[in-house]
């Protein structure tokens, strides 16, 4: 297959690298408005062809089989469906579009041509995503009753990626309702459980900082809030929190999941501290374990092994935060991706890639598919009108599920939860002591 990346950013950069270093892709092309940016880029990564448009590279590069999306956020599903009319697959940035009516052609198309739309949501790989889910589906948690995930990133720490790519008047694209950008929290969540939300109700923070960026008059779409708080009701019943929080005193961007309890067992996670608990009501014996050595990285787990962390005074290195974690199952990446050094968003990207891949060679659906990938969004934009309707309860439409007889591709995560002596010679209960 050869792909082309729309938009030559610093997030695109990673994605463009592990695209050609996977064996099945033959070539990667880069289209960028900015001819600086184009050429530097063919430079760094050793490509052969670049353009100067979207529009360009659709029609002076017929060959390109698929395209992967990483403009500015309100543009991806506009982009996609432009794609996907001109019969290419897409790969795409969060969101997979900003209103209803872009996210539905989106899925039309897709059932129709039988074309791979996949989004590029980073945090379903996220080892408490994949730990919550692997749990959740062995059955030890029991039926979902509450949850709670959420995705943090100060407004201010974003001002150079929003100052870079929307121009002169940056700010009144960096005003984006935050629940127009839930797909990090939401994805975690929903997608352990395998539920839909039913209904929200959502408030918000309202902004009145110096910045001007939050407020009526002050962005595109005319959103006060900063931050927002839903609730929704799932379709199995219970319950889930979602916070999208933009100002916030928080030392890094973060998404993770806070709580999921079942009710026969649960987890719980601070920081780095994973816990999973067997309650009462599970008929065996109750009992708290500690397993943050799946969910932590290979090198927080060996120096804390080792001794190189003292928690009582300490701090986090967020160097922690990147690379591999044993619960991600990288032997089952192509070998060229298995050993990626720069570890971005917890190591999701060489997953994400290797799925995409792996959908449009076999023509089966990836896991962010078109439908999944509108159950991670539609609920954040209902839950905006929530909120600036002061809380209203709202249903939430849903676009159904992917064709019944469209395969999915499928494969196992390492069943780690026993043997953990093959990575640290070290079993869970001294890991617990240490």
């Amino acid at each position: 297959m050869k792909v082309g990346i729309v938009g030559a950013g610093a997030f695109s950069d990673d994605f463009i690298r592990l695209f050609n270093m996977h064996p099945d892709v033959e070539e990667v092309v880069i289209a960028d408005l900015n001819a600086e940016r184009v050429r530097k880029c063919m430079e760094r990564h050793n490509l052969k062809r670049g353009f100067l448009s979207f529009d360009e590279l659709l029609k002076e590069a017929p060959d390109v089989d698929s395209i992967g999306i990483f403009v500015q956020r309100q543009l991806h599903g506009p982009m996609a469906v432009e794609a996907m009319k001109a019969g290419k697959n897409v790969f795409s940035a969060v969101p997979i579009g900003c209103t209803l009516e872009e996210i539905q052609e989106i899925t039309e198309i897709a059932e129709k041509t039988r074309l791979i739309y996949m989004m590029g949501e980073t945090c379903y790989y996220y080892p408490c995503a994949i730990y919550c889910r692997e749990k959740y589906r062995s059955g030890d948690m029991g039926k979902f009753v509450y949850g709670e995930s959420q995705y943090y990133h100060d407004i201010c720490e974003m001002y150079s990626d929003f100052s870079r790519s929307g121009g002169l008047n940056w700010r009144r694209v960096a005003g984006i309702p935050p629940m127009f950008y839930p797909t990090h929290s939401i994805s975690m969540l929903f997608s352990a459980i395998d539920e839909r939300a039913l209904k929200v109700s959502c408030m918000g923070y309202r902004d009145n900082h110096s910045d001007n960026i939050y407020g009526e008059d002050k962005n595109n779409w005319s959103n006060p809030f900063s931050n927002e708080t839903a609730i929704f009701q799932m379709s199995g019943g219970g319950v889930a929190r979602i916070n999208e929080f933009r100002r916030v005193g928080i030392n890094k961007p973060s998404s993770y999941i806070t709580c999921m309890y079942g009710d026969k067992g649960a987890y719980e996670c601070s920081v780095t501290t994973h816990t999973f608990q067997r309650g009462i009501s599970s008929g065996e014996e109750p009992y708290l374990e500690n397993v943050g050595h799946l969910v932590n990285t290979y090198e927080y787990n060996e120096d804390l092994r080792n001794g190189k962390i003292d928690m009582t005074k300490d701090p986090i290195s967020t160097k922690y935060i990147a690379g591999f974690a044993p619960i991600q199952n990288k032997e089952r990446l192509p070998k060229t991706l298995q050993n990626i050094t720069k570890g971005n968003h917890m190591s999701s990207h060489p997953f994400l890639v290797d799925d995409f891949v792996r959908a449009v060679v076999s023509g089966k659906l990836p896991p962010n598919n078109a439908w999944e990938s509108a159950r991670y969004m539609i609920p954040g934009l209902i839950a905006h009108e929530s909120a600036l309707r002061g809380g209203e309860l709202m249903d939430i439409p849903d676009l159904g599920s992917a064709p019944k007889d469209w395969e999915m591709i499928t494969y196992e995560f390492k069943d780690n939860y026993d043997d953990m002596s093959k990575f640290y010679d070290v079993d869970a209960h001294d890991y617990m002591n240490l």
